[in-house]
């Protein structure tokens, strides 16, 4: 799906044609701080069919910005689509890319020189897209004891050190498992001791905080003061505590955005990893339109 034709059929299936004709004034864009970010694997499926009408869809509903995943290093391409490239369509339609996930994981058993041959083909996609950040976000079940968890804090500081020196930032993205106690012991806590915090920032899962972590995001982001300089910013389901449309779940944004400390943030980005009402394209419109009403005034 390539042509203008083709993309309208592809936004027409999802049940979203005309985007600016649904939202009402008072969600328009308007002049904020932080660009409206959003995590690009809520709408895998989408970007599997058509990644550029799908971010030119995105880019309607008023998202600037996102987060990128399924980097492909070795031929150089998101997407199927070359770097450089992928990066003119984006600014024809003026979006950014501020930072990316990428297949850190799947080398963690791997040689260092194999891990950072990888790194240094993150940095050359990151580069080529603007990005400022390189983000480790997953740890595959596997490796996820407290001596892996140590292990990862060595890697997490070798590669922040060779991202920085070319130039970017790394961070690190939390999901639940590092939460969970080992006699005593959490992963997240050994990550947070034993990394250093000019060469690993962290990237908040605000859902995976409030649904697993004995602290609050106040109180993590008062006691970790210069690490945490993106977010993700997610609802969760009232009865299933899955993943929900913004506004439809338990979380109180309205007072946690209005109340807590972004002294340090640079970007957040709306993300549902799944559970969705009905589909992807649809639920981030659901949630921009939510969003800009609700809750982008404290941002």
């Amino acid at each position: 799906m390539n042509d203008y034709n083709s993309r309208r059929t592809f936004l027409k299936q999802t049940g979203i044609l005309s985007v600016s004709s649904m939202l009402p004034l008072s969600v328009l864009p308007m002049d904020y701080k932080y660009k409206m970010g959003l995590q690009l694997f809520t709408i895998r499926d989408a970007m599997a069919k058509d990644p550029i009408g799908s971010l030119k869809y995105a880019r309607e509903l008023g998202y600037e910005d996102g987060e990128i995943y399924g980097y492909d290093g070795k031929n150089d391409t998101y997407y199927g689509i070359k770097s450089q490239e992928f990066k003119k369509q984006l600014v024809d339609f003026d979006f950014t890319i501020s930072s990316g996930h990428y297949d850190f994981s799947s080398l963690f058993n791997e040689p260092m020189d194999h891990l950072k041959r990888y790194v240094d083909q993150c940095i050359k996609g990151s580069k080529t897209l603007d990005s400022k950040y390189i983000t480790w976000p997953w740890l595959a079940p596997e490796f996820r004891t407290i001596e892996n968890f140590k292990i990862l804090a060595d890697k997490l500081n070798t590669i922040g050190e060779r991202v920085s020196k070319a130039g970017l930032q790394f961070a690190y993205h939390n999901h639940d498992f590092e939460f969970t106690d080992h006699n005593g012991e959490q992963g997240y806590d050994i990550i947070l001791k034993n990394t250093e915090p000019s060469l690993v920032k962290l990237q908040m899962d605000m859902y995976w905080v409030e649904h697993s972590s004995n602290k609050n995001i106040h109180e993590l982001i008062t006691e970790n003061p210069g690490r945490y300089v993106m977010w993700h910013i997610k609802d969760m389901d009232k009865v299933t505590r899955d993943y929900s449309e913004m506004g439809n779940g338990s979380i109180d944004y309205k007072t946690l955005l209005s109340s807590v400390n972004m002294e340090d943030l640079q970007y957040y980005y709306i993300e549902q990893g799944g559970n969705f009402a009905d589909n992807s394209m649809q639920s981030i419109t659901d949630s921009a339109v939510y969003f800009k009403k609700h809750l982008q005034r404290f941002l």
